[in-house]
C-alpha cells in the first residue's frame, strides 16, 4: 500500500511540474486581458484618440461654469431655445452651447420640450 501512495504522489508531483508553466501563462494572459478590457480599439473614421467608450470624466471648475450659467438661464426662462440662451448668455458660437445643453440633458438637469429646454 505504501508503494502505491508513493508512486501516486510522485506521479502527481511530476504532472504538477509539467502544468506549472501553462498555469503561469494562463494567469499572465488573464492579467493582460483584464488590462485591455477598458481600452476601446475601434474609434471610427475621423474620430480623435480618446473618443471611444472609455471616456474620462472631466474635473469641474471651482468657479461658475457655462453649464451652471445655462442651467440658471433655463430656470429663469423655461422653454428657451439654444439661440435664445446664446443671446442671453452672450455666446457667439451656438454650436458650443448645444454641446453644453446636451451635457446638462444627459446629466438629467434639463429636458428638451419641443425646440426649447426646461429644468428637470
Amino acid at each position: 500500500m505504501a508503494d502505491f501512495l508513493d508512486q501516486t504522489r510522485t506521479d502527481i508531483d511530476n504532472r504538477l511540474k509539467e502544468l506549472r508553466p501553462l498555469h503561469e501563462e494562463y494567469l499572465k494572459l488573464e492579467r493582460a486581458k483584464a488590462a485591455l478590457d477598458g481600452i476601446e480599439t475601434r474609434r471610427g473614421p475621423g474620430r480623435p484618440r480618446g473618443s471611444g467608450s472609455a471616456r474620462r470624466r472631466r474635473r469641474r471648475r471651482s468657479g461658475g461654469t457655462r453649464a451652471d450659467e445655462a442651467l440658471q438661464a433655463v430656470r429663469q426662462n423655461p422653454g428657451a431655445t439654444v439661440g435664445q440662451l446664446a443671446e442671453q448668455l452672450g455666446v457667439k458660437q451656438k454650436n458650443y452651447l448645444y454641446r453644453v445643453m446636451n451635457g446638462l440633458e444627459s446629466d438629467g438637469a434639463v429636458r428638451k420640450e419641443g425646440r426649447g429646454y426646461v429644468a428637470a
